[in-house]
C-alpha cells in the first residue's frame, strides 16, 4: 500500500509561520509522501516563500509540489522553485519524480496546469491573438502533463500533481461562471491516455473533495479550505481501489 498526504491553497504568510508545523511533525506516521497541489503563497514572495520552506521542510517524508496562480503573481516563480528545492521540496512543472513508499515506487508527474474550461463549454484557439494565447497555454501545459506522466517507468503506481482543476466534478460548488479560469479537460485528457491512478489539485476553495475524469481516474481537490485539515491521506493499492482518510 501507498499512502498519499496532500494539501493545496495553504497561502502562507508571515502570520502564519508555525501554523501547520505541529500537524506536519508526524506526518511520517500516516503517510509515505506528501504532495502539495500549489498556492502555497498569498502574493508569490520569497518572504512568503521561506515560510513555505519553514513550514514543508526537512520533514519525515519526501515532500513533491506544485505552484499555483497565486505564486506566480510576484512574477518571483523561478526564485520560489530554487528556494523551496533549497529546503528539499521538489518543485514540478513539466517533470516527474519516483518515490520510494516501502517496498512499492509511486511516481508522481507535476504541473501547475491552467484555464479554459471544460468539453462543450470551453475556449477555443480561434479569434483575437489573446484568445489565442490563453489556449494555447493550456494545450502546452496539458501535452507537458501527458509526456511526464508517459516518462514514469517501472512503478506500482502514477499520481497526477496540479493546480488547477483536470474535471467539473470537483468544482461542484464554486460559481458556473468560473469554471473556464478553474481548470481544463485537457489536464484530464492526459491524466486518462497514461495509465493514472489518482489526480490531485486545489485551486478550487468552494469545490468538492472527490470526483472522477472522463476516463474514470479518481481525483481529489485538496485545496485546504475543502479538506479543513492539514493533509488528506490517500491509499493506492496496485489493480484495486484508493480509500481516502482525512488526517487533523
Amino acid at each position: 500500500m501507498i499512502r498519499i498526504a496532500a494539501v493545496g491553497d495553504v497561502h502562507l504568510g508571515d502570520d502564519a509561520r508555525g501554523r501547520l508545523r505541529p500537524a506536519l511533525e508526524n506526518v511520517g506516521e500516516h503517510a509515505d509522501v506528501l504532495l502539495l497541489a500549489g498556492d502555497l503563497t498569498r502574493h508569490g514572495t520569497l518572504d512568503e516563500a521561506q515560510v513555505v520552506a519553514d513550514e514543508f521542510g526537512d520533514l519525515p517524508v519526501p515532500v513533491v509540489s506544485v505552484l499555483g496562480n497565486h505564486d506566480y503573481h510576484s512574477d518571483q516563480q523561478e526564485a520560489i522553485a530554487g528556494l523551496l528545492e533549497d529546503a528539499g521540496i521538489r518543485v514540478l512543472e513539466g517533470g516527474s519524480v519516483i518515490i520510494e513508499a516501502g517496498d512499492k515506487r509511486l511516481g508522481v508527474a507535476g504541473v501547475k496546469g491552467f484555464g479554459g474550461g471544460f468539453a462543450g463549454k470551453c475556449g477555443s484557439a480561434f479569434g483575437e491573438p489573446e484568445m489565442k494565447a490563453f489556449i494555447a497555454h493550456t494545450v502546452q501545459i496539458s501535452d507537458r502533463l501527458c509526456h511526464a506522466l508517459s516518462s514514469i517507468d517501472d512503478v506500482d503506481a502514477r499520481v497526477a500533481l496540479t493546480h488547477y482543476a483536470p474535471t467539473v466534478d470537483t468544482l461542484r460548488g464554486e460559481p458556473p461562471e468560473i469554471y473556464p479560469f478553474l481548470g481544463s479537460y485537457l489536464l484530464g485528457e492526459a491524466i486518462d491516455a497514461t495509465g493514472t491512478d489518482l489526480a490531485i489539485h486545489g485551486h478550487a476553495h468552494f469545490g468538492c473533495e472527490q470526483g472522477l475524469t472522463a476516463g474514470g481516474v479518481r481525483v481529489r481537490n485538496v485545496a485546504q479550505p475543502v479538506i479543513n485539515a492539514a493533509y488528506s491521506v490517500y491509499c493506492l493499492e496496485p489493480d484495486r481501489d484508493q480509500s481516502p482518510s482525512t488526517v487533523p
